[in-house]
């Protein structure tokens, strides 16, 4: 079964720490052992695992793909979201995580960050667990 959060963000790029919601819905599946796979069914956003202690490390993610895939760069794409299109190819729109114990198998330091390029939007995010 797949479940779903919805994600909204306040900014053009913003990372959103989705941890807890991923979570729930893992608790809610019942499920053990085995894999979360988490998913965004958009072109302008992504999915990311980072750290979860210091902000400045998701400032930092973000100012630099600002800094390499500016908002402005002469696109021939009309909707003037080519830099956002870029950003979600390059950080993908997936991640799977391992389930043990009925929890996320994640580091220490780690959280699972909705990745906004577009905003603000209302977004949603897909979570499907499944059993070893």
């Amino acid at each position: 079964m797949i479940r779903q959060l919805r994600v909204k963000t306040n900014a053009k790029t913003e990372l959103v720490d989705i941890t807890q919601g991923v979570q729930r819905l893992v608790t809610e599946s019942g499920i053990r052992s085995g894999l979360c796979y988490v998913y965004v069914p958009h072109t302008t956003s992504g999915i990311t695992i980072n750290e979860n202690t210091d902000p400045n490390v998701g400032r930092d993610i973000l100012k630099e793909l600002n800094k390499v895939i500016p908002f402005d760069d002469n696109y021939g794409h009309h909707e003037g979201n080519s830099a956002a299109h870029i950003k979600s190819t390059i950080v993908g729109v997936s991640k799977a995580v391992m389930v043990d114990e009925g929890r996320l198998a994640l580091g220490t330091w780690q959280s699972i960050f909705y990745c906004e390029f577009d905003g603000p939007r209302d977004r949603r995010v897909y979570v499907k667990v499944m059993k070893d």
